[in-house]
């Protein structure tokens, strides 16, 4: 008997001192780095400043992708000492909609049987290039001398290279099928929900006489 509760004490004393190890080893952890980074978001929460109204179909979508190469150099000056190679790998999105809100009485005219309807839409338009930050960054840079030692006081401003992808990816946008595409994606969901109702559709193209 005596010999079991032995046993069991020996036991209970090796329990605690695992656990007491453990919890000095933890805190022995905290201690050995009293440097360590830590991290404290004050940042305000979002607030709602407006709502806005659309009356935009955005019918299609357009996923674009450009790698920039823009390089600047100082005249009469190797580019080992001055001058600037940049790499630069954007990508994102452009939305082509039909704004159906400024449709007036004469765009839209229904038969007196309400079998057929006559449409005049407006053309599809291009929105605002939208650039993906997960897939938007700074590839290479190759700086001269002069430029390594300016970078090395004050942060580059990228603005610039975000800009230009902008401009790219719209200038992309507007050479592509998009437009046509939205216009074509705009008919057929009017036609699809016209025919829920029974009513055939038929599209004005021509502009409206004054």
């Amino acid at each position: 008997m005596r010999i079991a509760i032995r046993a069991v004490a020996f036991v209970l004393v090796g329990v605690l001192v695992l656990v007491a190890g453990a919890s000095v080893a933890a805190q022995f952890s905290l201690i050995s780095n009293p440097f360590q980074t830590t991290t404290t978001d004050r940042s305000q929460p979002a607030l709602l400043k407006s709502i806005q109204d659309i009356g935009q179909y955005h019918a299609a979508v357009g996923n674009f992708e450009v790698i920039l190469d823009v390089e600047h150099d100082t005249g009469w000056v190797p580019s080992f000492l001055a001058g600037e190679r940049t790499l630069f790998v954007a990508a994102g999105t452009v939305n082509a909609y039909v704004d159906l809100s400024g449709l007036a009485g004469g765009d839209l005219a229904l038969s007196d049987d309400m079998e057929s309807v006559q449409v005049r839409l407006p053309g599809a338009e291009l929105d605002k290039p939208n650039l993906d930050q997960e897939r938007t960054y700074l590839f290479s840079q190759q700086r001269g001398l002069t430029n390594r030692i300016s970078g090395a006081i004050s942060v580059k401003d990228q603005s610039e290279f975000y800009k230009l992808a902008e401009e790219k990816l719209a200038s992309a946008a507007q050479e592509s099928e998009l437009v046509q595409r939205a216009d074509e994606n705009t008919r057929a969901m009017l036609i699809g929900m016209f025919a829920a109702l029974a009513i055939e559709v038929t599209f004005i193209d021509e502009a409206p006489t004054e």
